[in-house]
């Protein structure tokens, strides 16, 4: 008998971890990018990401970016 792996079942990373119901935190946009700032996780769509990305990312911990999902064809 042979059995499949899926993806997670080898360790995969997570292509996608933001939903619909995660929302930025300046406009309540759908948020794409989510950035960890002193143990805290901030929320941004992909205008207010842009925005405050230099500043961001010179203290974020962590920046988890998932625009790129908005090229995608449905």
């Amino acid at each position: 008998m042979t059995t499949l792996s899926t993806a997670t079942e080898q360790g995969a990373v997570l292509e996608h971890r933001l939903t619909a119901v995660d929302r930025c935190d300046s406009c309540g946009a759908q948020a794409y990018i989510a950035a960890e700032v002193n143990g805290s996780e901030l929320l941004f769509c992909a205008h207010h990401g842009r925005k405050y990305e230099e500043k961001l990312r010179a203290v974020a911990t962590s920046w988890h970016d998932e625009t790129a999902r908005l090229a995608e064809s449905v």
